[in-house]
């Protein structure tokens, strides 16, 4: 007589869903700055929320962020010679949910956006932006890594709190230092 088994689960791809499951968690309890990026394409202007925005070097001054695909905006913004990348306050949170979200109202009046000299959108209450030229894409995994040169840092529009993301919210980063 033979006992009916069931197939035993690939040891290396549970150890593989493990890590990931761990490392969103990780990730998901750890706060980031929120920003937007914007440019404007043959196809009109194009943006998206990010998170994953971060200082490279400063001689030249570089950063970076990544898009988890190369379609729509993300796309767009891949095919664009120079992107703005705007750093958020706290009272930008609707903004960054619309530019979060696929088939959100983007760049409306009630938003008020305005175009650089050069062509791109630009949120002048911005707690800083950053004209910026893509140089490198490196595809990391599911995503793509952007890797820009700033080319001009345009005043803060602003001083009011950034706007952070941490858990899946939205939040107010207090100016309270610790030490």
């Amino acid at each position: 007589m033979t006992i009916p088994t069931t197939p035993s689960a690939d040891p290396d791809a549970l150890a593989r869903a493990a890590t990931v499951d761990g490392f969103k968690t990780a990730f998901r309890d750890h706060p980031a700055g929120v920003a937007l990026i914007s440019a404007s394409t043959d196809r009109g202007d194009v943006g998206l929320t990010a998170s994953s925005v971060a200082s490279v070097a400063v001689d030249p001054p570089m950063l970076s962020f990544s898009v988890t695909r190369a379609t729509g905006s993300a796309g767009g913004l891949l095919s664009a010679g120079t992107v703005v990348v705007h750093l958020l306050a706290d009272h930008h949170l609707e903004v960054a949910r619309a530019f979060a979200k696929t088939g959100e109202p983007r760049f409306t009046p009630e938003q008020h956006w305005e175009r650089l000299a050069t062509g791109e959108p630009y949120l002048p209450s911005a707690r800083a932006a950053l004209r910026c030229r893509i140089v490198q894409t490196v595809p990391a995994g599911s995503s793509m890594l952007v890797i820009a040169e700033v080319l001009e840092v345009i005043p803060p529009g602003t001083d009011a709190p950034a706007l952070v993301y941490q858990n899946r919210n939205f939040h107010r980063l207090e100016s309270d230092p610790l030490g």
